[in-house]
């Protein structure tokens, strides 16, 4: 188990993970169908999408945080 203080690390390590793995499979499936070899297409596009996707959801997790806790009223 990993200390709380890697919370946000790993928040974003997964949800990197997940969204790139969903995205990239959809969107393979849209431009190209089921064709022969789908399945490594979509492992270099997946590949691809959590190096993009992994810096991202780092530096837009502390901006979108401040954004819904402006939104969000306590109680």
């Amino acid at each position: 188990m990993l200390a709380k203080k890697y919370r946000l690390y790993l928040t974003s390590f997964f949800m990197a993970l997940f969204m790139s793995c969903f995205m990239s499979l959809v969107i393979s499936l849209f431009n190209m169908g089921l064709v022969e070899g789908i399945l490594m297409i979509w492992l270099k596009a997946w590949t691809f999408a959590f190096i993009v996707a992994l810096p991202t959801v780092m530096l837009v997790s502390p901006i979108v945080r401040k954004l819904v806790d402006r939104l969000v009223v306590a109680g």
